[in-house]
């Protein structure tokens, strides 16, 4: 009878959890969810969202911005190099400052620049000036130039606003930069003591020839590691393209004689132009033997003096190839109508600084006094002290990777891990092999 009643209790546990199972509408996700479509008559969407838009308490002035150039120039002696650096001056946080007072940039923007696509064509060291940088980032359509100057030092000024494509970029799709580098021309002739005599000197002639001599030396694509800081003679981003190196023009200011040396090249690391120079000042007066230009571009370590960073000019941007591609929807970065406001800023804020620098500060004498205890052999004792502050970040003004996939870089890296050189004069690529020879294969490939 015991095993009877037992048997008889199985079913109607059974017939329960049956029971339990057809009533779908008693579970707990069916209450809540009849119970919000009984709380609200507003129509959702498939993820139960509701489809109006929600009100914002505080409205807020939504403003339509778009890519856009910059240009400026500024006297970079006060300022330690244009790239931002916490602690330090620099024309950046100048820059960013007085776009954030105009409105034309949040402080969000401020306190982080890339929320706007913020960068720069090159980035200038410690003390060294611009006469046409360019920035790209995003700002409203109407820009009023004015209203951005009025809050810069007078040593910082903004040019001209341009319109550009969405993805460009002020620094990938540079295809080269022209430098200047001004100096007495008194450091190229070594018999030269006294501060009459080299307030009198003129350069000859026969002087210039051998300075164009010696700068053509460096005309090409060569390794560079000697001429900057912490690369190895196998690390194939020390390799560069010059396309030339000349001696531009001579002029007197405050009776003395100034000569301007103009290098363009594709792209240049941290102090590789003020090592370019001070090599070729301590072979025209002799301190070392000519030999040793062929040395310093050898895999073997060169101690190259640094020449200084006053007379060091970002002169030019140029964008040949952003200008033909999109010459017929966008303007040209060429600036040519803001060229007389260049001119003018050059002559009042950049040159001004720099002669006075050289007659009134001795700068190149001062250095030429170092120059002659200078030894070109590496050893422990005559390691170049560096500022670490200027090791911050991007250590040259070479171009990013470009992320628009429209194959517009101007430096490639092939899948050997070789780098490819674009020459901007007639389009080709010369693709640099491990020798240092260039390979011209490269230039009946097909793009991808």
């Amino acid at each position: 009878m015991d095993v009877a009643a037992i048997e008889n209790k199985e079913p109607e546990e059974s017939t329960e959890s049956h029971e339990i199972v057809r009533n779908k509408n008693m579970t707990r996700f069916k209450k809540r969810y009849m119970k919000r479509n009984w709380q609200t008559d507003t129509p959702t969407d498939e993820n139960g969202e509701s489809k109006q838009r929600k009100v914002c308490d505080k409205p807020v002035e939504r403003i339509k911005r778009k890519k856009m150039a910059l240009l400026l120039g500024y006297c970079g002696v006060d300022y330690y190099g244009m790239q931002r650096n916490p602690g330090v001056r620099t024309i950046e946080e100048d820059l960013l400052k007085a776009l954030m007072e105009a409105k034309y940039i949040t402080e969000d923007d401020f306190n982080n620049q890339q929320n706007a696509q913020f960068q720069r064509s090159s980035r200038t060291d410690k003390g060294v000036s611009a006469a046409r940088q360019v920035v790209s980032l995003k700002l409203p359509l109407e820009v009023d130039v004015a209203e951005i100057n009025k809050r810069l030092p007078d040593c910082i000024k903004v040019f001209g606003i341009k319109r550009v494509t969405n993805k460009f970029n002020s620094k990938s799709k540079c295809s080269a930069r022209t430098y200047s580098y001004t100096l007495p021309t008194y450091v190229l002739e070594p018999s030269l003591v006294t501060e009459e005599e080299r307030k009198q000197y003129r350069i000859t002639e026969e002087k210039k020839e051998q300075v164009t001599k010696i700068l053509s030396v460096y005309k090409g694509t060569k390794s560079y590691h000697n001429f900057t800081e912490k690369k190895h003679c196998q690390d194939p981003s020390a390799l560069r393209f010059m396309m030339g190196f000349t001696l531009d023009r001579v002029f007197v200011d405050s009776d003395m004689e100034f000569a301007v040396l103009l290098v363009k090249g594709q792209s240049f690391m941290l102090h590789q132009i003020r090592k370019m120079v001070g090599l070729a000042i301590a072979v025209l007066r002799g301190h070392t033997d000519h030999s040793i230009l062929d040395k310093a571009f050898s895999k073997e370590k060169v101690m190259i003096p640094t020449a200084p960073g006053l007379g060091l000019v970002l002169d030019t941007v140029h964008y040949d190839r952003y200008d033909a591609k999109f010459k017929d929807s966008h303007d040209s970065l060429t600036w040519s109508s803001e060229e007389e406001e260049i001119h003018k800023f050059k002559h009042e804020h950049i040159y001004p600084v720099i002669v006075k620098g050289e007659v009134e500060g001795h700068s190149m004498a001062t250095w030429l006094e170092k120059l002659r205890q200078h030894s070109y052999e590496p050893s422990e004792d005559n390691q170049e002290k560096v500022d670490e502050k200027e090791l911050v970040g991007d250590d040259d003004d070479d171009g990013d990777v470009d992320d628009d996939g429209d194959g517009d870089d101007d430096k490639n890296i092939n899948k050997n891990g070789e780098t490819a050189e674009v020459k901007a004069d007639d389009g080709k690529i010369e693709e640099v092999n491990k020798e240092g020879k260039i390979d011209d294969s490269v230039n009946n490939k097909t793009d991808q």
